[in-house]
């Protein structure tokens, strides 16, 4: 992503003052606190350092490794005797990441000797407020990894967010979101920490070629996730492409209709791993519209009743097809549901299917069709409303208006960005052109 001379300018300041503001931590309390043993901090800064450069880049360039594991073993090693420069100094070693030196980014080498320090500083500092007893106990390490490993990526997420959001204009909605799963993967690395660091104290250094394993394991862990992730989204990119090439409307059409219930599925809290399940539902609605002849598809006046029923058949190949793909057969019920007209205002169907059927229907009447042209949104908004509750769910409605309105978008007629051109061009008013409820069983004007 492009930026301007005065975000990239801004974002150089952050980074740089972050990482001063870590250098200068480390002066005051290299006069201010216990010398820390220099043996652990080498070991375990060059550990941390081994951990970041093994890295698994996700697809928003976050990066992920086992660093929090050696974060939180310096935390245990140096907090039993009060030296929290030993932590800091350990997470700041985050920063001898190679291709960043290779490539000169100075600005990402300050900001991680600030993000990574200062998070394990934060979580030094929460540990060595824990009653003595709590952290010498074997036992309560259960516990005590649940607050430092929280301290420790509160901490981070804070100072990272404005350093990726000023650097990349990813919106501070989406990296909450990504937080929110991150959190559910910061205990079990915390927790190995915190053991590792115990075992440090109790057998000394020459236990330490035993942390070199979790952080490949976990490196392994990563990349065979992301591996797989991959592999779904080209088996998604194929299909989507594959109706591009039937019909460019329809691939545009489920793409927008993807976006849209991403709108509803965050507006409606939905977590990471539902949102996922609902972006693939959403992708896959109309995948059997590639045994539709393109004359049905494209027909600019009513269908006939053997027409409609071709039509239909499309979305029982589309539920069949999803329970054949072993990673989209969990959303097969759904497009079953949101194929049984009807059911998108009823609460016992799946709040996937509810979703899709509102976000179809409002880009439906927002983009222009072979039989008619794109109505405003203002059209659309309110047939939505009027049908909430009948044929929609409320909630849904409610939720797509309100993410809409608030992100400032408009969409129907006359803020079209891609439009067809179809052979023959369609009418202003033509069939549905006054919603997709009670027409849609008069005149077979929902496609």
């Amino acid at each position: 992503m492009e930026t301007s001379p005065k975000t990239r300018h801004a974002f150089n300041a952050y980074c740089f003052g972050l990482g001063f503001v870590a250098l200068a931590i480390g002066v005051v309390l290299t006069f201010t606190t216990p010398t820390p043993d220099p043996v652990p901090m080498v070991l375990l800064g060059a550990l941390f350092a081994i951990a970041e450069n093994r890295c698994v880049l996700l697809a928003n360039n976050v990066a992920v490794s086992a660093s929090l594991m050696l974060g939180m073993a310096a935390v245990v090693v140096f907090g039993t005797s009060g030296a929290v420069l030993g932590s800091l100094v350990v997470g700041m070693c985050g920063a001898l990441y190679v291709p960043h030196f290779r490539e000169h980014k100075w600005s990402f080498i300050m900001s991680n000797v600030g993000i990574c320090g200062l998070s394990a500083l934060a979580a030094s500092s929460v540990y060595a407020a824990l009653p003595s007893g709590v952290t010498t106990s074997v036992e309560s390490q259960l516990l005590i990894a649940a607050p430092i490993g929280l301290a420790y990526a509160l901490f981070n997420f804070a100072f990272l967010v404005p350093a990726i959001a000023t650097g990349s204009g990813t919106s501070v909605h989406e990296l909450v979101q990504g937080f929110r799963l991150m959190c559910w993967q910061v205990y079990p690395f915390a927790l190995l920490g915190v053991l590792l660091g115990r075992v440090y104290l109790s057998l000394g250094a020459w236990i330490v070629p035993l942390f070199v394993a979790p952080i490949f394991i976990a490196r392994q862990a990563f990349a065979s996730y992301m591996q797989l992730r991959a592999q779904h989204a080209a088996t998604l990119s194929t299909l989507v492409r594959a109706l591009e090439a039937k019909d460019r409307y329809t691939a545009g059409h489920v793409e927008r209709v993807a976006k849209f219930a991403e709108y509803m599925g965050r507006g409606l809290e939905m977590k990471p791993a539902e949102l996922e399940r609902l972006r693939y539902a959403a992708l896959m609605h109309d995948i059997g519209k590639l045994i539709v002849p393109n004359q049905i598809l494209n027909k600019p006046g009513r269908l006939t009743e053997e027409e409609f029923d071709r039509m239909r058949r499309h979305e029982h190949v589309s539920v069949e097809l999803m329970r054949r793909i072993d990673f989209l057969a969990p959303i097969a019920p759904s497009l079953e549901a949101e194929a049984a007209k009807g059911s998108g205002a009823d609460p016992n169907t799946p709040i996937e299917a509810r979703i899709v059927t509102v976000a179809d229907a409002f880009d439906a009447m927002t983009s222009t069709r072979a039989y008619r042209r794109a109505l405003t949104q203002e059209v659309a908004f309110q047939e939505l409303r009027d049908k909430a509750g009948i044929q929609f769910d409320a909630t849904c409605v409610q939720a797509l208006i309100a993410t809409i309105e608030a992100r400032g978008e408009r969409y129907g007629s006359g803020h079209e960005v891609d439009v067809v051109d179809f052979a023959t061009p369609p009418p202003v008013v033509g069939t549905g052109s006054a919603g997709l409820g009670d027409l849609a069983s008069e005149q077979h004007g929902a496609r």
